[in-house]
């Protein structure tokens, strides 16, 4: 209700997960050239990290953006949801592919540090080829876990966020046309009604009178 007086655009959807509403935002064209931030301690974040869009991680006090993925993983962001597919999420009750987890996938597939994206079948195919040269355990639970991998990857993948056409129809106008008036009056009630009202917002305040200045 708070944001709802301020020069700030929410979106909420019954039955959609935020995970895609913030995917389908982050990609979006009216955004391109933007610097975008992305704030969550969610994992599945990382894939959406690209030259122009990072990730603050607030309980770990961390930013995150493409390059120090790579160093930190030795995956790229775009290759990040498969290779997290096959390392499942304990947070999410998502299984992973026993003896695969982040540091063993960046050791046995080194291509997917790489610029780019890989498919289910560089995967597999690189499984096959490599177990012709000897017995290794990783490889082969992946081939014997191929239905768990594709399962994995459609709940975590947020390359094609699940929206509605009407939701992104209701997305993409009120990007075009978005409502950044700011009441300060009914603003301040609000906060001293709850609680807020001996705290000193005045430098926030001047922020949101030149977002809604500017957006007139």
């Amino acid at each position: 209700e708070m944001l709802n007086e301020m020069p700030t655009i929410q979106f909420m959807f019954a039955g959609t997960e935020a995970d895609d509403v913030i995917a389908f935002l982050a990609k979006s064209p009216k955004y391109h050239g933007w610097q975008k931030v992305i704030i969550s301690s969610d994992k599945d974040f990382i894939q959406l990290l690209d030259d122009e869009t990072v990730l603050y991680r607030p309980i770990a006090k961390k930013a995150m953006n493409k390059k120090s993925v790579i160093e930190e993983f030795g995956i790229s962001p775009q290759n990040f949801a498969i290779a997290r597919a096959m390392a499942g999420d304990k947070s999410d009750n998502i299984e992973g592919i026993p003896g695969v987890g982040l540091k063993t996938i960046s050791r046995r597939f080194p291509f997917l540090k790489e610029g780019k994206t890989k498919t289910f079948s560089d995967i597999i195919t690189h499984c096959k080829k490599e177990l012709e040269g000897g017995e290794i355990k990783a490889y082969r639970n992946i081939l014997e876990s191929e239905e768990m991998l594709k399962r994995n990857y459609q709940m975590m993948q947020l390359y094609a966020p699940l929206l509605s056409i009407d939701e992104k129809n209701l997305v993409n106008a009120t990007l075009q046309d978005p409502d950044q008036t700011f009441n300060k009056t009914e603003l301040i009630k609000m906060m001293i009604k709850d609680g807020f009202g001996e705290i000193n917002f005045v430098d926030l305040f001047r922020h949101f009178n030149k977002i809604a200045l500017d957006n007139r």
